[in-house]
Order: C-alpha cells, then sequence, then structure tokens
C-alpha cells in the first residue's frame, strides 16, 4: 500500500479522488492548500482564505476548506490545511506583472508548476509520501519509449492536460490523476452516490480563484496603484479610434468589450505597452501563421530523443494556444535557451502572449512553452 498526499480543494473532482485512490488501497493524506488572500470588501475568517464572493463558484475559499474537511472526515482519511500565503504572492506578482507588460497571464498553469507539482511535491517528501495526486482530468499511461507519458483526461468537455505541460518530467512516475479515467457526470453520480451532497452538485470553479469577482482589471490597477496604464484605441493603419482606460482590460483576439461601434467586427490584434496603444483589426488581421515560446517544458516525443526520428530539429505536432482552443496542426522547430518555434499549417488566430502553446501527438503531451 502506497501513501499518498492530495491537494484536495473542496470541489467534487477532488473529493471522488479521495475515495477512487482510498478504493485502489492507498493510504490517502488530504490537503488543502490555503493561499491567505482576502476579497476586498469581505471580512478575511480566521484561517485567512477568502470567502466565496457571492453567487461566484470558485475555489480555495473558507467554504471550500470547511467541504473538504468534511469530505475527509467521511472518507475517513487524514486532512490538513497548509500556509501557501508565501509562494502563493510569488503567483500574484507575476500575474500584475504580465499584465503591466501587456501579456495574458495564466496563473493556473504557474500555480500547477510552482505550488500543486513543486511545493506540494515538498510537503508529500516531508511526511514519507510515495506520490501526489490531485483531481485533474488527464491521464497517465507508459509511452511507447517506457517512460511515463502525460495523456488528455478521457473527457473532452473537461480535459486539463494543456494546464499540466509544467510539470518537471521526472516527477511524472510520483503522479496519480484518479479522475482522469471518467466522465464528469460519472464523477458527479459517484458523489452523490457516496453520499457526499455538499459537493456532488458544487458548481465548477470559473474564475481566478484570488480573484472570484472576475474583475481581473480592477484586481491589477489596485496592484499598481499611481501606474497610468490608459491610452489610445488604434486601428491596424494608426487611425485613433477611441481611448480605453487600461491595458489590463484587454487580451489579444477579444471582441466583446472594445466599447466602439464599428460598421463591422474588429478584434484586439496586440497590445503596445510602450506606448499603452490597444490596436484593433478585423479577423484576416488578426491571423497568425507562427509564434516563438520560450521557458519549454519537455515532458515527451522526439525532442527527448534528440529529434533522430525526423532527421533533425524539427517534429509535427498539434498545438494548443488556449485552454478552450482546438489543437492545430503545426511543426515546431526547437532553438537555443529552451525556446521552439510553431509554424501552424493553416492561419490560427488569437494568439496572445503570456499564454502556453502545448504540443500534443494525438492523445499525448509533448511539451510546452510560453508565447513570446
Amino acid at each position: 500500500m502506497s501513501r499518498v498526499v492530495l491537494a484536495m480543494s473542496g470541489g467534487v473532482d477532488s473529493s471522488v479522488a479521495a475515495w477512487l485512490l482510498r478504493e485502489a488501497g492507498h493510504e490517502v493524506i488530504g490537503l488543502f492548500m490555503r493561499h491567505g488572500r482576502a476579497v476586498p470588501g469581505e471580512s478575511p475568517p480566521a484561517c485567512r482564505v477568502p470567502a466565496r464572493a457571492a453567487g461566484r463558484p470558485g475555489c480555495c475559499s473558507a467554504a471550500d476548506a470547511a467541504d473538504a474537511r468534511r469530505v475527509a472526515q467521511r472518507l475517513d482519511i487524514p486532512f490538513y490545511a497548509v500556509d501557501f500565503h508565501e509562494p502563493f504572492e510569488r503567483i500574484i506578482r507575476y500575474f500584475v506583472a504580465e499584465y503591466a507588460a501587456g501579456r495574458t497571464p495564466n496563473p493556473c498553469i504557474v500555480c500547477n508548476t510552482w505550488l500543486k507539482f513543486g511545493k506540494l511535491f515538498q510537503y508529500a517528501d516531508s511526511v514519507d509520501a510515495d506520490h501526489v495526486a490531485t483531481g485533474h482530468y488527464a491521464r497517465l499511461a507508459t509511452g511507447e519509449d517506457g517512460r511515463p507519458a502525460l495523456l488528455r483526461g478521457c473527457d473532452p468537455d473537461k480535459d486539463q492536460s494543456y494546464v499540466l505541460w509544467g510539470i518537471p518530467r521526472e516527477r511524472l512516475p510520483r503522479l496519480l490523476f484518479p479522475v482522469g479515467e471518467h466522465r464528469k457526470d460519472e464523477i458527479r453520480r459517484i458523489a452523490g452516490r457516496l453520499g457526499l451532497g455538499q459537493v456532488a452538485d458544487k458548481p465548477d470553479s470559473q474564475e481566478i480563484c484570488f480573484i472570484p469577482d472576475r474583475d481581473h482589471a480592477r484586481f491589477v490597477r489596485q496592484h499598481c496603484a499611481g501606474t497610468d496604464s490608459s491610452g489610445e484605441i488604434v486601428t491596424t493603419d494608426g487611425t485613433v479610434v477611441g481611448h480605453h482606460d487600461g491595458l489590463e482590460r484587454y487580451t489579444v483576439g477579444q471582441r466583446k468589450g472594445l466599447r466602439i461601434a464599428f460598421g463591422q467586427r474588429r478584434y484586439v490584434v496586440r497590445l503596445e505597452p510602450a506606448t499603452r496603444r490597444v490596436v484593433v483589426g478585423s479577423r484576416q488581421e488578426l491571423a497568425t501563421g507562427d509564434l516563438t515560446a520560450a521557458g519549454a517544458n519537455w515532458l515527451a516525443g522526439p525532442v527527448l530523443d534528440g529529434c533522430e526520428a525526423s532527421g533533425g530539429r524539427n517534429f509535427s505536432a498539434q498545438v494548443k494556444i488556449r485552454y478552450r482552443t482546438s489543437p492545430a496542426k503545426a511543426a515546431v522547430e526547437i532553438l537555443p535557451a529552451d525556446r521552439f518555434r510553431v509554424t501552424f499549417c493553416e492561419a490560427c488566430y488569437g494568439v496572445a502572449p503570456g499564454q502556453a502553446a502545448v504540443c500534443y501527438q494525438g492523445e499525448q503531451v509533448l511539451g510546452g512553452g510560453w508565447i513570446e
């Protein structure tokens, strides 16, 4: 029997993951990660995690901690709430700095890389645990090369493999994703059958956990007090068509919320932090044929084999540029200094600096990097 540290968020996925692990014969230790951020306008409870904003499904709140504890008690597994306030502040600084630089951050990926599969392993080692588990919809298998392979979750609508590309490859053998072999509706049925009523019908978290009111622009401005990010809205030929009150309100590919009436659809084509300009254009002007990415982390495939199979430093893959987009066929070229270039077979739309480009071959995640 192996000892497993399970990240429990108080949601249905990690709750059922605890039961699945226990049924498989593992000794399970539930761990709730407190991030210590209070929601503006609310009084933080004693445990220093924010209460959930009214009507907003979230995670990491005091209510979530209580739900996780009740599930652990019902399943008769030990449960601990650990203070991750200090490392979480690093994620806050990253989030604010990216928006200030005119980029679109993805804090969930950073949280997974730095905390869930970083600090969480340190905790697991401190209690002599063999494995770390989460409620992510992803799978692990043994690849054709005999190495651990990260795969998409079985439920295509809930697959979360995109946000896991940053996991250090050497940690894959110690990871478990119990719900990845199941569909979401099945997980909810299991929760109901187990009598976990408080989480069985709980809505999925839809927003950044430290911004439950979804107003990330307010959050960024609050942390950049005294910094003016307002400026002009211009077309791709430089014509000024309006003004905006902050770059943090925009991302590449955005169409809604431009607050300007155009005769036809216009999209954010790029952000220019040096001039504080938001550049808008047609869908065709949004089209991109390639991108470069930095900070690459490779988990599998021809990259780890020196690309001998392809006869060089190029290989074919399907590349996702955002969590909710479909993978696009592309050629990938490995560049020096942990960078790579992606050349799409067909034009891609909405490539946003700061988001991740994640490379797949079929069901398998090869790796990814941050779009430059």
